[in-house]
């Protein structure tokens, strides 16, 4: 059944015409070139690219390249026993191996699949939508706060949110093209890549699924994909895709409690009901807004939802895109927000890769107003790029001079041989030992408690990282005629104590939250 659509700039589309091969198009090669696509790339480079090394790398960059160091075969081995999969790891440690690891280099990974999930979130409306949708999404999501801070960083949610919107793009054609098997090759191997890069993954299948199921049971035309043996045999395939690391999944899972003890997991701060608001504010200001007035902090949700409901019931397709991009958006954050109630998962970066379908679908509703209430819908398009450019600020206000770096270097110029170095904590020890230029062996301090119980990490989570000898019990096992740096919080109680009665302060610096001292053998008299 072929249904002709008129867009607002009065082109006649068939949007179940063959759109040719999935890569290499020439249609979509001759599209980019002569589009409006390539300044909303820039934007998105630009505020990707702004301020890239301004921030330190924190604990988690630091697990990730100290991840990243082992061959591949160790990056699967260590990645085991870590609490996420390991392709990310795998990708960065080629990535190092062609461009180094400079600050600028390995976060350079992340801001381009952050640019390229901008193009693909394009893409997706573009087939869903009009151009005129496909523009404004373009613009929301190139300045969606979110998705630019975890562009900036050594992680892997940007990389799972550009793996999960070609995903969609590929269905999105299969739906159209049934008969063209390799849409869902293509679904089936971006999903498998996808599953390899991070857990959360299975719930961008869930939405698929969901909508499969919707669109089958809609009123009016209705789509038997679901029923489809391919889709199957696609799905099948990525189940044999995964069958490799499901091993490992299932023995993570069985040894939570190591995971736990080691502080890799079970640290989320438990939920309550304005925990669902205050991520929609997280992700378009970077803050959670509870310091708001009650009406403005219900408000701007409250707007999304009827954009999300104007989105969905003004959509006129048989194939009803806007349910893909509602689910897509709506359904992780609800699970996990109830889910959260029970074992607390709920924390923005975990979900950034599907805060991309909100511009999305605030597009859709934008485009589908325009026509009937034009001047409410612009109002509701430039209300949302003000907020969003609040959060670019909120992300943009980094003092570099005020970092993690600034210590260690310190550290590094001051540094004589047979010095040793102690940090308090295993995610300043994962920072510090990237900017660690001395040649010393960076030790981590973790005295027993007062019962004897020892806090050495267990090999699960960060601890799969760290040698047994890096740790350090007692400040009584260090030579006590040597001189010592010690590294920890600036706030907080004394976290070496008790310190040798010997040792005296010769020198101290701080900086983003860190300070590092310098001790040195008291004079005795004589």
């Amino acid at each position: 059944m072929a249904v002709n659509r008129v867009t607002p700039m009065g082109d006649t589309q068939d949007p179940f015409a063959a759109p040719g091969s999935w890569f290499g198009s020439l249609r979509w090669v001759r599209w980019v070139k002569n589009h409006w696509l390539w300044p909303i790339l820039a934007l998105a480079a630009f505020v990707r690219f702004y301020d890239l090394t301004a921030a330190a790398i924190w604990g988690d960059e630091g697990s990730s390249l100290l991840l990243a160091r082992y061959s591949l075969s160790e990056i699967w081995k260590h990645a085991a026993f870590d609490v996420h999969p390991p392709l990310y790891f795998m990708l960065l440690h080629g990535w190092i191996e062609l461009f180094g690891d400079g600050i600028l280099a390995i976060r350079c990974l992340s801001a381009l699949a952050g640019i390229a999930a901008v193009g693909m979130g394009v893409w997706l409306v573009d087939r869903l939508a009009t151009r005129r949708a496909a523009f404004i999404a373009g613009l929301l999501l190139a300045l969606l706060p979110t998705a630019v801070r975890y562009s900036q960083e050594v992680r892997m949610y940007a990389l799972l949110g550009v793996l999960l919107l070609a995903a969609s793009v590929a269905l999105v054609y299969w739906i159209r093209r049934p008969q063209r098997h390799r849409y869902l090759l293509y679904y089936a191997l971006l999903m498998s890549a996808a599953f390899y890069t991070h857990y959360f993954a299975v719930l961008a299948a869930l939405c698929h699924w969901l909508y499969l199921i919707a669109i089958r049971v809609q009123r009016g035309y209705r789509f038997g994909h679901i029923q489809r043996g391919n889709w199957w045999l696609a799905n099948l395939a990525i189940v044999v895709l995964y069958l490799p690391w499901l091993p490992n999944l299932l023995d993570l899972m069985q040894h939570m409690e190591q995971l736990k003890a080691g502080g890799d997991v079970g640290w989320e701060p438990a939920v309550t009901l304005s925990s669902l608001p205050s991520m929609i504010w997280s992700w378009l200001i970077q803050d959670d807004g509870e310091t708001l007035p009650l009406l403005i902090f219900a408000a701007l949700p409250l707007a999304l939802l009827a954009l999300a409901v104007v989105a969905v019931m003004r959509d006129r397709s048989v194939s009803r895109g806007s349910i893909l991009l509602a689910l897509y958006t709506g359904m992780p954050l609800l699970l996990v927000f109830v889910v959260s109630f029970i074992t607390p998962v709920f924390i923005e970066r975990y979900l950034t890769a599907y805060a991309l379908g909100l511009p999305m679908l605030a597009a859709l509703a934008i485009d589908r107003l325009y026509s009937q209430a034009r001047l409410l819908a612009l109002a509701a398009l430039v209300a949302l790029i003000g907020v969003e450019l609040v959060g670019v600020n909120n992300n943009a206000t980094v003092d570099s001079n005020d970092q993690l770096d600034r210590v260690v270097n310190y550290v590094n110029q001051h540094f004589l041989p047979g010095d040793r170095i102690v940090t308090s904590d295993m995610l300043w020890y994962l920072s510090y030992v990237y900017y660690d230029r001395t040649g010393a062996k960076v030790r981590l301090y973790t005295p027993p408690t007062t019962s004897g119980q020892s806090t050495q990490p267990n090999q699960y989570g960060f601890g799969a990282l760290v040698t047994g000898d890096v740790y350090l019990d007692s400040l009584a096992e260090l030579p006590s005629a040597g001189r010592v740096w010690l590294v920890g919080s600036v706030d907080g109680p004394e976290e070496f104590s008790p310190l040798p009665a010997t040792w005296q302060v010769s020198a101290e610096t701080h900086a983003g939250g860190v300070k590092a001292r310098l001790f040195v053998p008291k004079a005795t008299g004589g």
